[in-house]
């Protein structure tokens, strides 16, 4: 037949048999790996394949069947499926195999075809238990790659969205794709990206989470650099002020960078909200901050030092309700906050029934019977409920876990200094902060450096029509989004 003239030298045998040996051989006799001859009109030939990562209708439908109806058609005609490549040598074929792929080997060829048949397993799409949301999409990014990208194209159809694939992890060889917008990214942040991810050396690498102290600016920092969300339309929302985007096959996390301290305090439901209502719960988180970092460092140093700031009224109650401790209000606090953080561990890795049982009862239980004991003033009760409760407020997941982990170093410092070790652990704060980037944007801006122009959407969202220009941060091509959309009401 005149394929067989056109013979490509390799490192592949013309017997299917030897190759398949040699496949059963490289991956140790492994019991899934499976050869299944065939013949194509007057020639025989073999698939190789792992059976668990295969769709078997795929391969009897889109291979077996065509090579068995059509074999006076060429090889690469008769089959039917939509992925077809050609593998080089025993490497390229090995992983084509580890990916869901099938092999076909032809008698008196040389050439490895690899066919696209494998299996995918998909979750239904729904809403991210972690960031619901009362008025907008309730669809959210699972486990397939492939699936996240067509969220993310669905709403942004546009023939200016670049995904680019790259495989991570010598070992896992997890599949990972970068999206951004070529006509507003900065071309010299897609660069760094590219560059800090060609750097990455892991053996397993599944997730974005698995990357993200990779290429992230200042890994010892408590503060994230890097925001995650399973929400497309909060990905888009970035995408399009000209972010970058980093998926994980595996993994419904998306990853937005650079990004700002800010962006994690924003939520969805600002903008489907009014701007009225969505400035308010936009400032209220952010005083939120200062409640569940500061609330029980205060708490510490009016009770040590400053007792004279508290009103008439309430020290002799104060004075009271501490005066029989056993020990500092440091040790007080500091048994609360600990017991408060054990309940939450508790309730998260527990099911879900039980979880929010163990919550509820041994946050109440717990609270009445220190307190009665003599153990836990009835004030710092009320200390560390606010203070759980603040940081809570915070819809980023990462953001939340630094909030708890930055108030222990400031309630040793107010223990020790008092109202001055609250005001230089807050210095020290801040001063990281406007020192902190994001894939080498300042991570504290619009405040530092402060650009008057940027604050519109963050500290207050302004309405949607006079957001018209993009952030100065992620140095955009296009600064200009959109044109006054109010023209009408000054005719």
């Amino acid at each position: 037949m005149s394929w067989r003239k056109r013979e490509a030298p390799g490192p592949f045998s013309e017997h299917p048999a030897e190759n398949a040996d040699q496949f059963t051989h490289l991956f140790s006799q492994s019991s899934d790996l499976k050869n299944r001859p065939f013949t194509f009109g007057k020639t025989s030939g073999v698939l190789v394949y792992i059976e668990t990562l295969v769709d078997a209708t795929r391969v009897e439908e889109h291979i077996l069947r065509p090579l068995s109806v059509h074999s006076y058609k060429e090889p690469s005609d008769a089959l039917t499926v939509l992925e077809f490549t050609e593998a080089q040598n025993h490497d390229k074929a090995a992983q084509a195999l580890l990916q869901g792929k099938v092999l076909v080997f032809f008698e008196g060829d040389r050439t490895c075809r690899v066919c696209g048949s494998e299996k995918v397993a998909l979750r239904a799409i729904t809403e991210p238990m972690n960031e619901k949301v009362v008025r907008g999409a309730h669809d959210g990014f699972v486990e397939n790659l492939s699936t996240n990208i067509y969220l993310l194209r669905r709403r942004v159809e546009t023939k200016e969205l670049v995904i680019e694939y790259t495989i991570e992890g010598k070992k896992s060889n997890t599949k990972m794709a970068i999206a951004y917008q070529k006509d507003i990214a900065d071309p010299e942040l897609v660069k760094e990206m590219k560059r800090r991810i060609s750097c990455i050396d892991l053996d397993m690498a599944f997730s974005p989470g698995y990357v993200e102290e990779m290429v992230e600016d200042s890994s010892l920092s408590p503060f994230p650099q890097l925001l995650n969300t399973e929400r497309p339309d909060r990905a888009v929302a970035n995408l399009l002020e000209g972010r970058i985007l980093l998926f994980g096959d595996g993994s419904p996390t998306c990853l937005i960078l650079p990004v700002t301290f800010f962006s994690f305090y924003q939520s969805p439901d600002d903008y489907n909200s009014r701007s009225i209502a969505g400035s308010f719960y936009r400032l209220l988180r952010l005083f939120a901050f200062m409640i569940a970092v500061a609330l029980p460092a205060l708490y510490i140093a009016v009770v040590s030092f400053h007792l004279e700031v508290v009103p008439g009224g309430l020290v002799l109650q104060m004075k009271g309700s501490i005066e029989e401790l056993p020990y500092p209000p440091l040790l007080e606090a500091l048994f609360m906050e600990l017991t408060i953080e054990l309940i939450r561990e508790a309730g998260i890795r527990l099911p879900t029934p039980i979880g929010q049982t163990i919550g509820i009862v041994g946050g109440l239980v717990i609270g009445d019977a220190v307190v009665s004991a003599g153990l836990v003033s009835n004030i710092t009760i009320i200390v560390v409920a606010l203070t759980a409760v603040a940081s809570f407020v915070v819809p980023s997941s990462e953001m939340n876990t630094s909030l708890r982990l930055l108030r222990f170093p400031l309630m040793v410092a107010t223990s020790i200094f008092g109202f001055y070790g609250l005001v230089f652990g807050f210095m020290i704060l801040f001063i990281h902060l406007c020192k902190l980037e994001s894939l080498g944007k300042p991570y504290f801006s619009p405040a530092a450096p402060l650009r008057v122009a940027d604050l519109k959407d963050t500290l207050i969202r302004r309405s949607v029509w006079r957001q018209n220009t993009r952030p100065v941060d992620v140095s955009a091509q296009e600064n200009v989004k959109e044109n006054d959309s109010r023209e009408w009401a000054d005719k």
